[in-house]
């Protein structure tokens, strides 16, 4: 097992840190666990919720998020068995920064698209 430092350095190319701003900073991530912060939600309950996501990409955002710790798993026996996800404690401690970055999306992206506009229209 390699020891990993109690204190990361983000800036440092070598930090292990810089794998979980990965992990987070990935959109189908924030949308997921902004989803679980209300509670467990079945797999295909969160693939109706977050339009364009794929059945794989979600199956590998959950696992990787799993993987984490972030997120656990929980398969419930009946006939399909349905599979249901919820936010772990580590996560919840996570949840709600992520989702504040949805949230400044939502809200200031009528600004960020006249940005894109003008310095399009600039640079042509």
């Amino acid at each position: 097992m390699t020891s990993v430092p109690r204190n990361g350095n983000a800036y440092a190319d070598t930090c292990p840190t810089r794998m979980v701003l990965d992990r987070i900073a990935d959109k189908w991530a924030v949308l997921v666990l902004g989803l679980l912060g209300d509670g467990p939600v079945r797999f295909n309950q969160l693939r109706r919720q977050i339009e364009g996501i794929s059945q794989k990409m979600l199956s590998q955002t959950l696992k990787s998020l799993e993987r984490d710790g972030l997120v656990s798993r929980r398969a419930i026996a009946t006939v399909p068995v349905t599979v249901e996800y919820s936010i772990t404690p580590l996560g919840q401690t996570l949840s709600a920064t992520v989702d504040n970055l949805r949230i400044w999306a939502e809200t200031h992206m009528e600004q960020v698209v006249q940005s894109q506009q003008q310095y399009d229209a600039a640079a042509a």
